[in-house]
Formats: structure tokens, sequence, C-alpha cells
């Protein structure tokens, strides 16, 4: 692959299924008065729909400095950031995340700017993982958060990353495929 085509290839992820149906579900779940983090924020679609619909102010993260410039031109404010690591301990009432989700074994990784977005390594976990050990710390009391995953991921496995890091699970909505099972869980931290 030459330079030229990199240049031309798409470097920001579009909005699909799953960013519809994570979209629908934080504008049920926010109010106009929370504050918004969507990590991963891509094109700006899911932040877009939920301060259009909501009111909420939100911010959007994401590492990819491409997925910043397109959410800033969706009208996000945007910083770029890995995950939750420049973000002070309470300060967001919603967390809204879409990761990379899709099981990719090494041997099938593929050199294009885009695998970032998609590829969640071997296991379809490997952004899941390290968001639900931080995701409590950045949450204001009562918070919560919402994440799209697939069956592909291991729900099962997820919902236990979740309560090894004090957090409770529950699933709010999906939506079936040919292959998958798209869900947005609701994680919220577990007082019991």
């Amino acid at each position: 692959m030459t330079l030229s085509d990199r240049r031309e290839m798409p470097t920001v992820y579009e909005p699909a299924e799953d960013s519809r149906l994570l979209a629908d579900v934080a504008v049920e779940e926010v109010d106009g008065d929370d504050s918004v983090l969507e990590v991963g924020v891509g094109s700006g679609y899911v932040a877009a729909r939920i301060t259009e619909e909501t009111g909420a102010r939100v911010l959007g993260s994401d590492i990819n400095p491409d997925a910043c410039a397109a959410a800033r031109e969706a009208g996000v404010e945007t910083v770029r950031a890995n995950l939750l690591d420049p973000f002070v301990d309470g300060s967001f009432d919603v967390v809204v995340c879409n990761p990379p989700y899709l099981p990719t074994p090494p041997e099938r990784e593929w050199d294009d700017p885009l695998e970032h977005a998609l590829s969640g390594g071997e296991d379809g976990r490997r952004v899941v993982r390290p968001f639900l050990r931080d995701v409590g710390r950045v949450l204001a009391p009562g918070g919560r958060a919402y994440l799209l995953v697939s069956t592909l991921t291991d729900l099962e496995a997820v919902s236990e990353l979740a309560a090894a890091a004090g957090l409770s699970t529950r699933e709010l909505a999906d939506e079936s495929f040919p292959f998958e099972r798209l869900v947005v869980l609701e994680i919220t931290i577990d007082n019991t």
C-alpha cells in the first residue's frame, strides 16, 4: 500500500447500526443537565445526537486526531485522549462508548487506518478491558455508562470484567443481525 493509497482511505469510523443503537439509548437515558463524555467519539454522530436531542453538554474524546477533527466539524467539543486517561475523578454523570469490538486474531490484523476503530483484538475486548477498569473513576456519584458490545465479544466475559472493577451491568437494548447481537449495557458502580 502506497502513502497516497493510505491518504485516500477513510480514517474515521462512519456511523452504522451500532452507532444508531447507542445514540437511541443515550438520548432516552440522558437528562439535559447531565455532563456527558463520549469515549471514542469518531465522527461525532452519537455525541451530536445527545446534544441536539437532550440539551446536555457533551464532550467527545478520541485517540485519532482525524476523528477529533470530524467530531468538531459536527459541532462536538473534543479532546484528543487515550480512553479516560486525562479526565479527573467524578467528572461525568454519563459516559458513552462504542469501542472496537470485532474479535481479530493477530494473524488476521490488517494494515488499514480504520483497524483501530474496528478491531477489538483477539477476544474483542482489547479496548473494553481498560475502559471498564477506569470508567468508575470518572463517574460522578450516581453516574452511569452506556457501553455498546457485541455477542462476538462474549457478554458474560464483559460482565465479569465489569464486576471485577466494582461495576454492575444490565442490558438496556439490543438489535440482532445474522452473525451477532449488538447490546447496549448500562454500567453503574456496584454499591452492594
